[in-house]
């Protein structure tokens, strides 16, 4: 019984604990991107804070933080300029209203079908993101304020800081767990900083991140038909980008922990937090990538770890703002590098040689549409490159083998048997493998080890049947499906029916759909 009470409390200390390192980290990623997207900081602060606590309170994978994230706040940005901030507030409710109904509806499972080049090339392209996002912290502004990247005594500071939050991180597991890495580098750092009067970049150069309680508040907008013309559109591509960069981070977790999220369930997590954010005055958000790893690899394993990461946030913005704002940018970027670290997957390298190319393609094509666009066409572009690849492989499978037969008349048949399916990637293959001109009187095909799959490859027998026709020759189909012989328009006399032996398919064919 004691055992059993001191795993528990063990467990919940490493949630508490890695929560308050997740908090630290979440400041300085919530101001910049309400930057990003036009808003006030306290905007961003609030975002994070009521996507982390809804989402672990209930609808969250257990480990898998939320909050704010860069992803959404580039498409903010343009609706926030044109329209306001309240507008955004109602965007982010009708968003969250689609993750629900996307949830609802069961689609989260189809998160399972995003092929594994895919997966790669999602996380090796975020872990590049993270990289290039802790780089702006490299940057300084003039008295005319002009930017430009850090030199001298400053940067040699901010890099010495950086590289010694960094050995802390990598040391410190090997001698204890007691305490997370990063939360003792932050602390450590922030030691080092303000007991030694080190002159160098802080979380409240930033912003100043002191507020209160966030107030409920509904949106300040025409609540009629021209408003949702507006928003509309941004709420579908929040929601698709929230959904999407939510349960690839979720299975992204699965992998790390072997065990298994609940993809409808985290959708409709997402989408009730959305929800509450908009009334709020949060500007929403979805799962941290940068964050869940910094929180799975400090312990935190359960949703307490979540809960905990978004009260301690609440508790910097109302009661600890000055003492946060002491912490150096140097500690928390060297937190951010550790984490770019952990996430790319450098065993893909090896894979290169050891894939087929079309595989290490996709995964490459990912990353660098992440690095460029965003997160949703990157994954969109990656599953659509699969899926050519995919069709383009099971083209090339489709073949024919001959025989002769004689009737009883004593004339010459040509079987063909047709092997591989036919659909609208193999048609152009699939005409090939016939020459009417040379063919005897009598032909037949032999569709018993093929499968005619869509309209493109009805299409693709009726032409053939009509070469058979104009070249004089007696064409025969066998075995295939009654839908089949529906839809052939000039072939359709051609095959021979028979009930014991012809299968039974479905043909994706817009004739069938009325």
């Amino acid at each position: 019984m004691f055992q059993l009470y001191y795993d528990h409390a063990a467990r919940a200390r490493d949630d508490i604990l890695s929560g308050l390192t997740v908090a630290f980290a979440l400041v300085p990623e919530a101001v910049a991107f309400a930057f990003v997207a036009g808003v006030n900081p306290l905007v961003g602060l609030y975002g994070a804070f009521l996507m982390g606590l809804v989402t672990s309170l209930i609808g969250g994978r257990p480990g898998m933080i939320s909050g704010a994230t860069g992803s959404m706040a580039v498409v903010m940005v343009a609706l926030v300029k044109q329209h306001g901030v309240e507008y955004l507030f109602a965007t982010i409710m009708l968003a969250g209203l689609l993750q629900i109904a996307f949830g609802a509806a069961r689609f989260g499972k189809y998160i399972r079908m995003v092929p594994h080049p895919v997966m790669l090339g999602f996380v090796n392209g975020l872990a590049i993101v993270i990289f290039l996002a802790q780089l702006d912290h490299f940057r300084i502004e003039d008295a005319d304020g002009v930017s430009h990247w850090m030199s001298g005594h400053e940067l040699f500071t901010m890099l010495g800081l950086v590289a010694l939050t960094m050995a802390i991180m990598f040391l410190l597991p090997r001698l204890t767990r007691a305490i997370p890495a990063g939360l003792a580098a932050i602390i450590a750092i922030s030691a080092i900083v303000i007991l030694g009067h080190v002159d160098t970049r802080t979380v409240g150069d930033i912003a100043d991140i002191s507020g209160g309680f966030p107030a409920f508040h509904i949106p300040d907008v025409p609540w009629n038909l021209d408003t949702l013309v507006v928003i509309l559109p941004y709420a579908f591509i929040l929601a698709g980008v929230g959904l999407i960069e939510s349960l690839l981070t979720m299975t992204v977790v699965d992998e790390m922990t072997g065990t298994r999220g609940q993809g409808n369930r985290v959708s409709i997590g997402q989408g009730v937090a959305n929800l509450v954010n908009g009334f709020f005055g949060g500007m929403g958000g979805c799962a941290m990538i940068g964050q869940t790893m910094i929180n799975v690899s400090s312990g935190g394993l359960r949703n307490l770890s979540g809960i905990a990461a978004a009260l301690f946030l609440l508790m910097f913005i109302m009661f600890a703002s000055d003492w946060i704002e002491m912490v150096p940018i140097a500690a928390l970027v060297g937190l951010m590098f550790m984490v770019v670290l952990a996430t790319f997957e450098w065993g893909s390298f090896n894979l290169l040689n050891k894939i087929p190319p079309e595989d290490s393609f996709v995964g490459i094509l990912v990353a660098v549409v992440t690095v460029f666009s965003d997160l949703a066409t990157a994954v969109i572009i990656g599953v659509i490159a699969s899926a050519l690849v995919f069709a383009w492989k099971q083209a090339r499978h489709i073949h024919v083998t001959q025989r002769t037969e004689t009737t009883e008349q004593g004339s010459r048949v040509r079987v063909y048997e047709l092997h591989g399916p036919l659909f609208f990637a193999s048609t152009h293959r699939f005409a090939e493998l016939f020459n009417p001109a040379e063919d005897p009187e009598e032909v037949i095909i032999d569709f018993a080890h093929s499968r005619v799959a869509d309209h493109s490859a009805i299409e693709a027998i009726d032409n053939l049947a009509e070469k058979y026709t104009r070249a004089g020759k007696q064409l025969r189909l066998r075995h295939l499906s009654p839908e089949c012989r529906l839809l052939l328009e000039k072939a359709g006399e051609l095959v021979e029916v028979n009930v014991e032996e012809d299968p039974t398919y479905h043909v994706a064919d817009d004739k069938l759909a009325g």
